[in-house]
C-alpha cells in the first residue's frame, strides 16, 4: 500500500497524520511517498517522520520526491493521497490577500475560506490541484484523495466536479464542535455518551441536535447558558454564541472564522462591534507570523533525536485508509457532492459536510433531510461563491471573479460594485505569477 502526501513540507500536520497511520497495524507496513516544491522543508519533514518511523518499529518505507519534474513518481501506484498545499504560502500571497482589501476598508480575520481571501486562495490552488488530478487519473486511477486544504469546499468540489479523482474534503471541526462547546458552557458532565447530528457546509456545519445518554435534549440548557455568557464576559466563542441566539444552532468552525462569513459583525458603520464580540482583526496573519518564528526552534529541538513518539490523534485520514483496507466501518462528517439530496434544500452540486461511512467500498453520504430554513439559507450565501469560484477557475473569465466577490457576503456589505472590480483587478495583478490568464 501507498500513501502519497502532497505539500509534505507542511510538516506539523504532515507528522501527526503519517504519525497516526504508523500507528495503525493495518497501514503501518505502507510505502510513504512524500512530495513538495520546497526542498528544504521537504528534507526536514522527512528528517521528522522518520524519526516517528524509528519509533514506532520502522514498518513504513519513506521516500521523497522534490519539485514538479518529480510528482509522477511521488503519485505513481499511490492507494491514498492526502492534500495539504498552499499555493503563494504567506508571503507573498496571504499578505496581498489582507493588505490589498484593507486599502478599501474590507477587513478579514483569517482569509482562507470564504472572503476575498478565500476566493483568491481557491483560484491560485485550483490550477495545481488540477496538475495532480491529471496525474492521479493516469497514475493512480483507483486513489482516494483525502483534502485537507482550504477553502475546503471550493477546492474539494472542483475535484468531485471536473476531475475522475474520489475526494473527500476532511476538517477538524466536526470532530471538536460538541466538545468544546459544552467544556465552554461548563457542561463536561453530559460529554460521555452525548449523540449528536452535524450537517451543513464546511466551517458551517450545524449542530442540528444534541442529546445527552439519557436522552435528554441539551439545546434548550446550551441556548440559555450561551446567552448569560456573552452578556455576562468576554470570551473567544462570542459569534457563535450569538449564532446560537439569533439563529438558533451552532456552528462548528470557531468564531473567529464566522465573524467574515457574513455581514453582520465587521462593519465600519459600526466599528463597536469589533470589540462587543472579540473580534481578531488579521488573525491568520498573526498566526502566520508566529509559527514561521516557532517553528525553527521547535525543529532544532526534535532532530536532536532519531527516534520520536507518537500519539495517535482523532484526524480523520488514518482512520479513513484503515477502513477501507480493513472493511471495517468508519463514522466521519465528510465533505462530500449533494448529489444524493444528502441535505435537501441545498442545491445538488454544492458540496456539503454531512456524516458519511467508510467501509471497503469506499465513502458514503448519509441522508439528513432538510436544515432549517434559516440555516440553508446562511450556507447558500456561501455556496454561490463556491460556485461561481469554481465557475471562474474552469472558464479563466474574469467576470466570474468579480461575480463571486459581489456575491460575497462580508464583501458587498462594505464596499460599492466599482470599488469590488478594482480590489480584484489589483488582486488578479498581484497574483499573477500562480493565476492563469483571465479573460
Amino acid at each position: 500500500m501507498k500513501i502519497t502526501f502532497l505539500g509534505a513540507g507542511s510538516t506539523v500536520f504532515a507528522r501527526n497524520l503519517l504519525g497516526d497511520c504508523m500507528s495503525s497495524e493495518a497501514l503501518r507496513e505502507c510505502e510513504i511517498a512524500l512530495y513538495d516544491i520546497d526542498e528544504k522543508r521537504l528534507k526536514e519533514s522527512e528528517k521528522i517522520i522518520s524519526a516517528i518511523n524509528k519509533g514506532k518499529g520502522s514498518y513504513s518505507r519513506i521516500s521523497s520526491y522534490a519539485g514538479v519534474n518529480n510528482l509522477e513518481k511521488a503519485l505513481a501506484g499511490a492507494n491514498f493521497a492526502v492534500n495539504a498545499i498552499q499555493v503563494g504560502g504567506y508571503d507573498p500571497a496571504t499578505i496581498a490577500d489582507f493588505e490589498i482589501p484593507k486599502k478599501y476598508g474590507l477587513r478579514q480575520t483569517i482569509g482562507d475560506t470564504l472572503g476575498i481571501g478565500g476566493i483568491m486562495r481557491a483560484l491560485r490552488t485550483i490550477p495545481v490541484m488540477e496538475q495532480f488530478a491529471r496525474i492521479m487519473e493516469k497514475v493512480c486511477p483507483d486513489v482516494w484523495l483525502l483534502n485537507y486544504t482550504n477553502p475546503m469546499s471550493m477546492l474539494t468540489g472542483f475535484m468531485q466536479r471536473y476531475t475522475g479523482v474520489k475526494t473527500v474534503g476532511l476538517c477538524h471541526s466536526v470532530q471538536g464542535c460538541s466538545y468544546w462547546l459544552l467544556k465552554e458552557l461548563g457542561m463536561e458532565d453530559k460529554m460521555d455518551g452525548r449523540r449528536e447530528l452535524i450537517a451543513g457546509i464546511n466551517h458551517m456545519g450545524w449542530l442540528l441536535n444534541i442529546y445527552d445518554r439519557n436522552n435528554v435534549d441539551l439545546y434548550p440548557e446550551i441556548r440559555k447558558r450561551a446567552k448569560e455568557k456573552n452578556a455576562s464576559e468576554k470570551h473567544n466563542d462570542m459569534v457563535r454564541f450569538d449564532y446560537i441566539d439569533k439563529l438558533g444552532f451552532y456552528c462548528t468552525e470557531s468564531s473567529e472564522h464566522n465573524a467574515e462569513y457574513n455581514p453582520f459583525y465587521i462593519k465600519s458603520k459600526y466599528p463597536q462591534l469589533i470589540g462587543d464580540f472579540n473580534i481578531p482583526l488579521d488573525e491568520y496573519p498573526r498566526r502566520c507570523i508566529e509559527q514561521i518564528k516557532g517553528w525553527q526552534a521547535e525543529y532544532e529541538n526534535l532532530v536532536k533525536t532519531d527516534t520520536l513518539e507518537h500519539t495517535r490523534s482523532h484526524e480523520y485520514a488514518s482512520y479513513i485508509m484503515e477502513s477501507i483496507v480493513t472493511n471495517n466501518t468508519y463514522k466521519i462528517g465528510g465533505n462530500v457532492l449533494n448529489t444524493g439530496g444528502s441535505i435537501e434544500n441545498l442545491p445538488a452540486e454544492a458540496c456539503v459536510e454531512v456524516p458519511c461511512l467508510v467501509d471497503g467500498s469506499g465513502i458514503k453520504a448519509c441522508h439528513v433531510g432538510r436544515l432549517p430554513v434559516q440555516l440553508a439559507a446562511m450556507n447558500m450565501t456561501h455556496i454561490n461563491v463556491h460556485l461561481i469560484t469554481i465557475e471562474a477557475a474552469v472558464t479563466k473569465k474574469k467576470e466570474h471573479v468579480y461575480h463571486a466577490a459581489m456575491l460575497e457576503p462580508h464583501t458587498a456589505s462594505e464596499l460599492s460594485l466599482d470599488d469590488i472590480r478594482s480590489m480584484v483587478d489589483e488582486l488578479l495583478e498581484a497574483h499573477k505569477q500562480w493565476l492563469p490568464a483571465y479573460k
